[in-house]
């Protein structure tokens, strides 16, 4: 998914997951500890959350349903609010949404850097190494080896970036095998230097994790990420390129009720149930701005005025930002967790370019009713959102010799790599990875294969 920091959003989407962990204070045996007199919930053991009203969570009722129906009338589809892991808030049409696998864009980076965190935490994956020693040897010159798993994980591999066009083929699709495609890719800036938002660099890392754990990434991915926190595999579709790799940059398209316990599990800092998920200290490195980008981690984006953080949040917040305004906030110093679905659904001025480059207009007038509804508010009231001169460069969006490149024609093609055949892989036929229901933005319909959670 597109996003750009400063609240700056990108490219065109018909679907969004949000969910807001705002963490609470701090944890104890990885479950937010509430404050005296304020309820505390465990995470869920089936499909259903633990509940709590919001006077139990020191919330007054009224102002949080301000703050859902706002949401409702800015095409949010799902929304869940939570406090110290209990669903204190939802939205008007959840019972509708809450179980249809959506695509929740670039939602699918911040997965990804989970997976990472998995694999790293079990040794697999050294995250300073550089790509190259996971690589088939021959596959990519020197310069392209030489990238660091960081690199990619921080979005500074330095490579040339197109991110409409890098995505589109993915959208259509027709990417013959994405990772590699990425190894053809020019670079503008040497390694580490730079933050540039590329979709092409996460398809590699996910390939790149692939290789470093040894089988296909959701395989690794349901036993070790979905499975332990109750996501069944039948839930979601996650689509890959028609060499049979994951995508990495978008296309996880899961239900928001699974969406929420990703969200829980990170807000719980990687431990379900008593039981370590990811590490801490890979969680910490994923919050923390990197040295190139206050605004962003490892593929999650960090601070008040980043993405679609609202630059009143508070300065530990942190969150999971897709197209179309798909998001997972984390604050740890509220406790709170919001899950949302729907369509841009932002107001403005500005028309169509309004709706691309303002998306912080939806989040900056949710969060302001949000954390008014504490009964000891955290913030004062920031006012209304308030529209900002911004430069949009269209060249960081569309890049000929990117889409060329598919075809195997231009620059930036990989010798022996197009449409048709790539490295003598198999390539599979557009759309046939695609179970019965799923296409582009959702998984719906009544045959039993097509993804979404069942009600048991």
């Amino acid at each position: 998914m597109l996003r750009m920091r400063r609240g700056l959003a990108g490219a065109v989407a018909v679907t969004s997951a949000v969910v807001l962990a705002l963490g609470g204070g701090f944890f104890e045996g990885g479950v937010a500890r509430a404050e005296p007199g304020e309820m505390r919930c465990g995470q869920p053991v089936g499909r259903e959350f633990e509940r709590a009203t919001p006077e139990q969570a020191g919330l007054d009722a009224g102002r949080l349903a301000d703050a859902l129906r706002f949401a409702a009338s800015r095409n949010r589809l799902n929304v869940q609010v939570f406090r110290n892991n209990c669903l204190i808030g939802e939205g008007p049409s959840n019972a509708e949404t809450g179980r249809i696998a959506w695509n929740v864009w670039s939602v699918t980076k911040s997965v990804v850097s989970l997976l990472a965190g998995i694999a790293w935490d079990r040794g697999e994956l050294d995250i300073h190494a550089p790509i190259g020693h996971y690589l088939p040897a021959g596959l990519g010159d020197s310069a392209h080896r030489a990238i660091t798993v960081e690199n990619l994980l921080t979005e500074t591999s330095g490579l040339h970036i197109g991110t409409i066009t890098e995505g589109i083929t993915g959208v259509i699709p027709i990417d013959p095998f994405s990772a590699v495609q990425a190894l053809a890719v020019p670079f503008d800036n040497p390694p580490g230097t730079t933050f540039t938002y590329s979709q092409r660099n996460v398809d590699l890392l996910s390939y790149v994790i692939e290789l470093a754990v040894g089988e296909p990434l959701q395989q690794f991915a349901q036993r070790e990420l979905f499975g332990p926190i109750g996501i069944q595999r039948g839930d979601y579709y996650w689509a890959r390129d028609r060499s049979g790799h994951t995508y990495g940059y978008a296309h996880l398209m899961i239900p928001p009720d699974d969406l929420s316990r990703l969200g829980l599990l990170v807000s719980n800092d990687g431990v379900w149930r008593g039981q370590r998920i990811v590490s801490h200290a890979y969680l910490h490195r994923a919050a923390t701005p990197s040295a190139t980008d206050q605004c962003y981690g490892y593929l999650f984006w960090t601070g008040s005025g980043c993405a679609e953080n609202p630059d009143f949040m508070p300065g530990d917040s942190y969150d999971m930002s897709g197209m179309g305004l798909q998001n997972v906030f984390f604050i740890p110093s509220l406790g709170l967790t919001v899950m949302w679905t729907g369509f841009f659904g932002v107001h403005t001025t500005k028309g169509p370019l309004g709706i691309l480059v303002y998306g912080g207009e939806l989040s900056h007038e949710f969060f302001r009713r949000l954390l008014a509804a504490f009964e000891h508010s955290p913030i004062p009231d920031p006012g209304p959102y308030v529209e900002k001169p911004v430069r949009l460069n269209t060249a960081d969006y569309l890049d000929a010799d990117i889409a060329l490149a598919v075809f195997g024609v231009g620059p930036d093609a990989y010798p022996g790599c197009n449409v048709l055949s790539c490295l003598n892989v198999p390539l599979a036929a557009p759309f046939s990875d695609a179970p019965p229901g799923c296409l582009v933005v959702a998984c719906v319909g009544p045959d039993p294969r097509t993804p979404g959670i069942r009600r048991q």
